[in-house]
């Protein structure tokens, strides 16, 4: 049915949206409209909390096209949606983004909210509403000084919020404004250059880069000469990167470049990211470096980073929901309550409100949030920068952590080890330098010393530290031309080197008849860089076109990883034993690098090579040999890799490196421990009507003993390797299989980017909580998808991960966890107690309902302010445990530990309260309380007319009595019973005692109850008509300190031996969660029997999907995957077949 069309926008992008099509009906705006009046506003209220609410009910369904409102009421065919507009196109029949027909002004717009916005949104908050619903029903039952208090507490709680709401919108404004907006020279129609603002660009512009570099304010892609371009505030990567123009195709590549669409993902390396510093520019004499505009505004780099800040993916932890349902359970309660007040009293209405506002407590968000923000500065105090503080509680959850390698693990510099030279098809020995006066005019040596993206800034070089390493070993100098050179010629000057002189022959003697000009210019050896195509992550190589000087052909160079570059070169230039040297380096964890190299065609001129397609070039090349770069782990990996294992936090290698170099620092930083299995996962695509399937390898054990790889023994745990190329064609052809490779899963290679964010996808779909720590480069997704995602940056703040650190190591990853949990457990911790603080003021109110009296004013004051506050927000200031311990925290408040403690202890509360309640009236002394009462024989110092009126004034509302009084001195100190209670330390959080300002309010409160309950009553006269407690005998306030101490006795049994040494161990062990053991080899343990079977339920099936699959596997006989078989794809159904000799 055509209104009943469901679109789709954003189709399999992480903003993907289902779009329904409404019109305004009126008939249901005029019921909405009397719905609104006979409830006094509050339908208005909850339309505005649920618009999907107020959309179905105001509006009938319709089609897109027609559609008047689409979540969002508009009246035009457009309507944006997180700062990016959607238009109707009639051809598509759907909402699109507006790239074409409208591309509106060209800026990263942070508007800053006025404060009466910010005020508006704030005050209609539910919390807040609810607040008023409170105050005005305190002030109808003239609890004025209460409500004042609360009034100002609210006024107090958003005045701070909108002052750091709108801090940080204008320190967002400030960091996206700073340079936004720059005057651009666009290149018109007849040659001509227009100056324009920079808000004024639109995709297509033709823009010149200006020679002393700016601040790019938008995307562009290079179309004539090059730039050194620092990304920094992107990737967090210091090192500059240079930007090369696109390839010009030549008039007989029309098909090719039909059929090469540019990509900003495949083009990165000819792309200018907005925000980026173009430090440098290389350009022609008549035509300037020129870029064309292909993005603008949120729709460029810089503007979908600050569009994931200010709109950033909802964090669906389950202690959040949690906390709604334990809200919405304390609700229930106080309604049985109010059921039971109106029973009791009969029309006591207002007072039986009043139990319904005692459940949700005013300091109750600050409080929750107290904890994350003590974490946040303790985190800014080490070096780790937070731009999503909400993700601290989850980092306590972190299973998994996924490790970039290079500069992450190991060390960003490399140190080259050695050379192995191949000539004629066949190897040389090693040789430790390739500094030699045999080598300096070889091909080898030439290859080093041209194939880089090298640059100098400042007369310093700079560049990958590979290339670095690679062209400092060969000795020889780079020279760039000046401006002055550039302007002498009308094509780029080629970036020149030279090698040292003492390396070459000695020049031949110059008879006075040579033209001296001539002789320097046969003896001088120098190489020109005529074009470069920068390294790709995709094709895992870079390559340069270059010409010796006085040579008429130019040759082409090319470095990248060996199994690709020797897939470009002739078959017999590769030696035979190419796989088994490269296999020995790479088990050894040397990094490799293979080089090649072709001379060009004479038809090849300078001009047609700066237009030619790479892939021209890098083709029938001759094999030159290997070099051998060695990679050291950094001094604190191993140290960090232990504590994350014994802290049951599995490890993976997720690399753009070799595999077998990544295995073998797998194993040197023990991922894998030594006895452990690996097993190689080698995907192959559809090929001749052949199925995709996946060939099963055991790689090598480190061991002197050579001796046959069989399937591991039962005892032996197992590890999955794969590279990038495999994982695309498994996770396209046996999506279920990817699930149980994961599982096991520690060394990815040769993975590109956007494979390491599908990787922690997958590893998220099977629920684990994910963390990612890499150098910020090539990891930027990943690092984002991630549930924590930590930068290793000098940077302090990166919008490139939720994390920043400052130390370049992973030393930051514990110490983020252990921050994590305490936070976490500080927020259990609030919870529980500011639940208990609820229940505990919800029991007194309760009991002493039943005798028509209730709490006082000043009570409630005394209780809410002096003793709730302070106690809740120094009890979040614990410091996070000194060490990771095996066992996780829960990640949720309906958890069996938490709903026991809550549970015990309520019902602790209660008791003891039952007991005080009935007790006192059981007393021989007891009586109904008057003001003329004397029960402490006081009638000698204390003139009871001179607050007679007073008190018949207070006793109006049957404040004062003796059951109040006692229920109040209990009810008091299990407030602080409670807090001490709940407000652990070990092993997730230091102990109280070294949390002093805790101590020390605990300790002031229970001096100050003590105090008012047994000194004599009239030196304390005053605070005793403030708080409204009459005098007690003294045997009576001695049996109440036995209730108070009895009770802190119990609840400190209950929680801490019953609960977290009996019951945590035997039955709790086995959390929501599951303590599936992840072992030091990263493999997952099934439990072990615990407990009695009547205690606990071994074969309850686990919530997590990993553990679900380990349960599943365990029990499967053909798995792991044996030796040289062979998983093949079919339609309906995965089978393994043995490969047949």
């Amino acid at each position: 049915m055509e209104k009943e069309d469901l679109k789709i926008l954003n189709k399999g992008e992480e903003e993907e949206m289902e779009l329904l099509g409404y019109r305004l009906c009126r008939w249901r705006m005029a019921l909405v409209s009397l719905g609104v009046l006979c409830t006094g506003g509050f339908l208005l209220l909850l339309l505005y909390w649920m618009p999907e609410w107020c959309v179905k009910s105001t509006c009938c369904r319709t089609t897109a096209r027609d559609a008047q409102v689409v979540l969002l009421r508009t009246t035009i065919r457009y309507f944006t949606f997180h700062s990016t507009k959607y238009y109707w196109k009639d051809e598509l029949q759907n909402f699109e983004v507006l790239t074409r027909l409208f591309f509106g002004v060209n800026e990263i717009a942070v508007k800053v909210p006025s404060v009466f916005k910010l005020l508006v949104k704030e005050v209609l908050n539910p919390f807040y509403i609810f607040q008023l619903f409170s105050v005005i029903l305190w002030s109808a039952d003239e609890y004025y000084y209460y409500a004042m208090t609360i009034v100002l507490m609210s006024v107090i709680s958003i005045a701070t919020t909108l002052y750091t709401i709108k801090k940080q919108y204008i320190m967002l404004h400030d960091m996206v404004a700073a340079h936004s907006i720059v005057r651009v020279s666009v290149c018109r129609s007849n040659n001509e250059t227009e100056e324009i603002l920079s808000t004024d660009l639109v995709p297509g512009d033709l823009i010149i880069i200006p020679r002393n570099g700016t601040i790019m304010p938008c995307d562009a892609v290079l179309v004539t000469g090059t730039c050194i371009v620092n990304e920094s505030m992107l990737t967090g990567e210091s090192v500059p990167v240079t930007k090369t123009n696109l390839p010009n195709l030549m008039p007989g590549d029309i098909k090719e470049e039909a059929n090469c669409a540019y990509n900003t993902e495949e083009h990165k390396r000819h792309t200018l990211f907005c925000g980026t510093n173009v430090i440098q520019t290389r350009f022609y004499t008549d035509e300037l470096v020129k870029a064309v505009v292909v993005r603008t505004g949120f729709s460029t780099a810089k503007g979908q980073l600050v569009h994931s800040i200010l709109y950033p993916k909802p964090t669906d932890f389950k202690l959040y929901h949690d906390a709604y349902l334990f809200l919405l359970c304390l609700v229930v309660v106080a309604g049985i309550g109010f059921v039971y007040t109106i029973v009791l009293s009969g029309t006591i209405i207002i007072e039986s409100l009043d139990i319904i506002t005692i459940t949700v407590p005013p300091a109750l968000p600050a409080a929750l949030t107290a904890g994350i923000v003590y974490a946040q500065q303790r985190l800014k105090k080490i070096g780790i920068f937070c731009i999503s503080p909400q993700r601290i509680n989850i980092c306590g959850q972190i299973n998994l952590v996924c490790f970039d390698k290079t500069g992450t693990l190991t060390e960003d510099g490399l140190d080259l080890w050695g050379v192995q030279r191949v000539e004629n098809g066949s190897f040389h020995l090693s040789e430790e330098s390739a500094y030699k006066q045999n080598l300096v005019k070889s091909h080898f040596v030439a290859c080093m010393a041209t194939c880089h993206s090298l640059t100098k800034i400042e007369g310093q070089l700079s560049g990958d530290p590979l290339d670095l390493k690679m062209f400092e070993a060969t000795g020889w100098t780079l020279e760039e031309a000046t401006e002055e050179e550039t302007s002498l010629h009308n094509r780029i000057m080629p970036t020149v080197v030279r090698p040292p002189k003492q390396l070459l022959p000695p020049e031949p003697v110059v008879s006075p008849e040579q033209d001296m000009e001539l002789s320097e210019l046969s003896s001088a050896y120098e190489i020109g860089i005529v074009r470069q195509f920068p390294f790709s992550s995709a094709l895992q190589r870079m390559s340069v076109v270059a010409r010796l000087l006085g040579e008429k052909r130019m040759e082409a160079y090319v470095k990248g990883a060996p199994e690709v570059v020797a897939t470009l070169c002739k078959k017999e230039t590769v030696p035979e034993n190419f796989a088994a040297v490269l296999e020995g380096y790479t088990k050894q964890g040397f990094r490799v690098v293979a080089l090649a190299h072709r001379r060009l065609e004479s038809k090849l001129t300078w001009h047609k090579v700066q237009n030619i397609s790479r892939d021209h070039i890098e083709t029938n090349m001759e094999f030159l040999g290997l070099i051998v770069m060695q990679n050291k782990l950094k001094a604190e990996t191993l140290g960090v890799l232990q504590d994350l294992h014994r802290a049951n936090i599995r490890t993976v290698m997720v690399t753009g490196d070799n595999m077998l170099t990544a295995i073998s620092v797998a194993r040197d930083c023990g991922m894998i421990p030594p006895q452990d299995t690996v097993i190689i996962a080698d995907a192959f695509p559809p090929h001749d009507g052949q199925a995709a399937k996946i060939t099963w390898r055991y790689a090598d054990k480190p061991s002197n003993d050579v001796c046959h790889i069989d399937e591991p023994k039962t005892q032996e745990q197992y590890h999955f390797a794969m590279n990038g190329k495999s994982f695309a064609v498994i996770s396209e052809h046996f999506p279920d299989m990817l699930q149980k490779l994961v599982l096991r899963g520690t060394v990815f290679a040769r993975m590109a980017p956007d494979q390491k964010t599908e990787l922690i996808q997958a590893l998220q779909d099977v629920d684990y909580f994910v963390g990612m720590c890499g150098d910020g480069a090539n990891d930027c997704g990943a690092l984002k998808r991630a549930h924590s995602g930590i930068s290793l940056s000098e940077l302090e703040a990166s919008v490139a991960s939720p994390f920043t650190s400052r130390t370049p190591n992973i030393s930051c990853v514990p110490s983020l966890i252990r921050e994590g949990r305490a936070a976490l457990i500080t927020s259990f911790c609030v919870f529980k107690f500011m639940a208990l603080y609820s229940i505990i003021q919800y029991i007194s109110v309760t009991v002493l309902y039943s005798i028509l009296s209730n709490l006082g004013d000043f009570q409630f004051l005394f209780i809410d302010i002096a003793i709730i506050l302070f106690i809740v927000f120094t009890m979040s200031l614990n410091q996070a445990w000194k060490e990771l311990v095996s066992r996780r925290p829960p990640s949720g408040l309906i958890s069996a530990p938490l709903l026991f403690s809550v549970l015990t202890q309520m019902l602790i509360c209660f008791g003891f309260q039952i007991i005080t309640f009935f007790w006192v009236r059981w007393q021989p002394w007891y009586t109904v309380w008057t003001p003329l009462t004397d029960v402490c024989n006081m009638s000698l110092h204390l003139n009871e007319t001179d607050h007679y009126d007073n008190d018949t004034e207070i006793d109006e509302h049957n404040i004062q009595n003796f059951e109040n009084t006692s229920i109040f001195y209990v009810s008091s100190f299990q407030y602080l019973i409670v807090a001490i209670v709940f407000s652990k330390g070990k092993p997730f959080r230091q102990p109280s005692y070294k949390n002093w300002p805790f101590v020390m309010s605990v300790l002031s409160l229970y001096f100050f109850l003590l105090f008012i309950l047994f000194h004599p009553v009239e030196i304390i006269d005053e605070v005793s008509f403030f708080l409204q407690i009459v005098c007690i005998p003294f045997e009576w306030r001695v049996k109440l300190l036995l209730i108070i101490l009895f009770n802190a006795a119990v609840s400190v049994v209950v929680e801490t031996f019953i609960l977290d040494i009996v019951l945590w161990k035997l039955v709790f062990s086995r959390d929501k969660q599951g303590s599936f053991v992840v072992t030091p080899a990263g493999s997952i343990d099934l439990p072990a029997q615990k407990c009695p079977p009547w205690l606990c339920c071994s074969n309850k099936i686990p919530k997590a999907r990993y553990m679900h699959l380990a349960q599943e596997l365990s029990v499967d006989p053909d798995w792991p995957p044996k030796p040289t078989t062979t998983t093949e794809a079919n339609s309906c159904s995965e089978t393994a077949l043995p490969i047949t000799s």
